[in-house]
């Protein structure tokens, strides 16, 4: 609405030959605009009257405004000079007019009428010298602080007075249908923010003429949600005015409905959604619908706004139209502010989708913008990749260079995020040796600040690459740090014992050199898999069945035992003995083993979604095997569903294990 007026006063500026009508309405609008403006002035106890100019910009857009050569020009509107005998700014009390309308002592340079002064101001009014509430208030100044005291104190209560208001809405009867439910809604809205209440006559006088509105099928959409948006914080969801508001839209978004309009139906029925009412679930079901028709026409700024509406509507099933948000926040990636990226990566980790091609356009044009933008967007396209187990090489190894050069302006939060993700997701950049030195400066100038949770993760993360924190290992076992991994009295969490457990195996199996403080041996996670998959991903029971034959067929039987919980916590997929000769022992005789190899079937889940590479916890796993005295044989899935026949797959068996076999047997016999 209030673009519409601006609208209007430009056209006014540039031709003088306004209709009487558009002269009246223009004069309406700006009463309108002014009892607003006035209104939040008010009520947040501002020294300074927002100029008109200045008001317009900080108003809500509107997609009506299409003129392009409009846009690309800084106007100042003229100020208006209220005339008509009823605006209120002019025939209410001279009080009012001194504390809200004339809150503000015009600057002795704004002479001419097309330069910006004060809002609501009326010239005559403004010098004299009879009001004197205006004296002590600081001269305009379009950013000014708030004032205390006596200027503060604004009567504003005649603005509201019913015959105010009857007279604004019979002139607003006499225009546009949309722009008069344009007027009617900025009317409500000045209500809701002076507080007035729902049964108070001004609002009882607004409403009834909204209702009057409401049969019409002529009210646009956009018209329609703002309505309600202000309906509904007024009286409620199960106000007469919201039903009929939903009522209308519910006809409406049946036809084609714009991109625009169909963000503005999301972000109403987020605020008044409810799960139980069929009519809104029909309606949210058509909607779906209509948006999955208009995704190709769908801004930057509408797919951020849809994406963050169905999160907060709980519309995982929704993948179709989930699955297209994400390809077309793809094609406009590139135009997406750094918080509408955070808002798409955060719905879309919740939503639990993830698009190929999003991931290729955050590649593309990702690196070249880290160096500038919110730190925060690092760490949350970090996490984003960490959830959809992402393995970027060009997105990690330009946050790594970024860390390297500016991880003092990052928050301890948005580093432990940075460093898990490149952990847990196996990634050793090629600046690893700059990025490991500055994250140890860090953690050296700041590692009280960092909560201990936060700190733990990222210490653990940083084993899954063999950077073993050995510097800090005396305060992570430490009874003080143990203490303050306690939540509010509670014992430890499992999965904190289960990282401590895995830090102390790093330093007893790979860093025989380290002598200091172990955790203690009752906190040792017994059984990892008992702490679902943080620490290792179960073995896919598909995958064993098509392994099983062919293993034995090529073992001449089942000497093999499966799931086998070995005294650190791990549990092997698969486990072969063999005897101090090399040969395979029948599991009759497994008390003369002298030899154990651990068959990985190696499942999709164990390995980064886009690459071949295995998760951090997996090689983790596999080294303390090892080191263990383990002989470990991978299987993965993708070398093994590529032999067709049983002959290939035992051929391919054959070719992994029994090197593996001989190699031992060639050494104990040289030995």
């Amino acid at each position: 609405m209030r673009l519409l007026c601006n609208r209007l006063c430009v056209s006014s500026l540039h031709d003088h030959s306004v209709s009487q009508k558009e002269g009246a309405f223009l004069r309406t609008m700006r009463s309108i605009i002014c009892m607003s403006a006035s209104v939040r002035t008010a009520c947040q106890q501002a020294s300074v009257c927002f100029p008109l100019y200045r008001g317009f910009s900080l108003c809500n857009s509107s997609e009506r405004l299409t003129d392009v050569e409009f846009v690309s020009k800084t106007v100042i509107a003229e100020q208006p000079r209220i005339t008509d005998p009823r605006c209120f700014q002019r025939e209410r009390t001279r009080t009012a007019a001194a504390g809200v309308a004339l809150l503000y002592k015009v600057p002795a340079t704004a002479t001419r009428r097309n330069e910006a002064t004060p809002c609501h101001t009326d010239a005559h009014l403004a010098h004299r010298p009879a009001e004197t509430a205006a004296q002590h208030l600081s001269s305009y100044t379009p950013y000014a602080k708030a004032q205390r005291g006596a200027a503060a104190h604004v009567n504003i209560q005649s603005l509201f007075e019913e015959d105010v208001i009857t007279e604004l809405c019979s002139k607003l009867a006499d225009f546009p249908i949309n722009d008069r439910a344009e007027g009617l809604a900025t009317l409500l809205q000045a209500c809701v923010e002076f507080g007035l209440e729902a049964q108070s006559p001004p609002v009882l006088i607004l409403v009834k003429e909204c209702l009057e509105l409401l049969p019409s099928r002529d009210v646009g959409v956009a018209q329609l949600c703002q309505l309600g948006k202000v309906a509904c914080a007024l009286e409620g969801r199960g106000s007469d005015l919201v039903t009929g508001v939903m009522n209308s839209i519910s006809c409406a978004v049946e036809d084609t409905v714009s991109p625009s309009e169909a963000a503005a139906v999301y972000s109403l029925l987020t605020a008044l959604y409810e799960p139980s009412c069929q009519q809104q679930a029909l309606m949210l079901s058509v909607l779906h619908r209509q948006t999955q028709r208009q995704i190709h026409r769908l801004k930057s700024s509408q797919v951020s706004d849809i994406l963050q509406c169905l999160l907060k509507l709980k519309q995982k099933e929704t993948i179709s139209l989930v699955l297209r948000l994400s390809h077309r926040a793809s094609r406009v990636f590139k135009a997406f502010s750094d918080d509408e990226i955070i808002k798409v990566l955060s719905a879309l980790m919740i939503l639990g989708q993830h698009d190929k091609e999003l991931l290729a356009a955050m590649e593309k044009h990702l690196p070249e913008r880290l160096g500038t933008c919110d730190p925060e967007l690092i760490s949350k396209v970090m996490e984003y990749c960490l959830h959809m187990r992402c393995r970027s090489e060009p997105i990690f190894e330009a946050v790594a260079e970024n860390f390297v050069c500016r991880a003092e302006s990052h928050t301890d939060t948005q580093i432990a995020k940075q460093v898990v993700a490149i952990g847990r997701l196996n990634y050793l950049p090629q600046c690893s040796s700059q990025m490991f030195k500055k994250l140890e400066d860090v953690l050296t100038s700041r590692f009280s600040h960092f909560q201990p949770r936060s700190l733990l993760d990222m210490l653990h993360a940083c084993i899954h690459l063999e950077r073993f924190p050995l510097n800090y290992m005396n305060n992570v076992f430490s009874p003080y740090f143990l203490q303050k991994l306690q939540d509010k009295g509670e014992p430890v969490d499992k999965n904190a014992l289960g990282q401590l457990t895995q830090l102390h195996l790093s330093a007893s199996l790979e860093c025989t050199y380290y002598w200091g403080p172990r955790l203690p041996f009752s906190l040792h996670v017994k059984k990892f898999s008992s702490l679902g998959q943080a620490f290792e991903s179960p073995m896919e029971t598909l995958l064993y069945r098509r392994v099983k034959g062919p293993l034995i067929q090529l073992l001449g039987g089942a000497f093999f035992f499966t799931r086998v919980f070995t005294p650190i916590g791990y549990t092997v997929d698969v486990e072969i003995c063999l005897d101090e000769n090399g040969f395979i022992l029948p599991q009759s005789q497994w008390e003369h083993t002298y030899k154990r190899v651990a068959l990985c079937l190696d499942g999709q889940s164990r390995f980064c979604t886009n690459t071949r590479h295995l998760l951090g916890k997996e090689a983790t796993k596999r080294r303390h095997l090892h080191r263990m005295g383990y002989e470990v044989v991978e299987i993965p899935y993708f070398e093994f569903e590529n032999q067709r026949t049983q002959e290939e797959q035992v051929q391919y068996l054959h070719d992994k294990i029994f090197p593996v076999v001989s190699k031992f047997r060639l050494g104990h016999l040289t030995s």
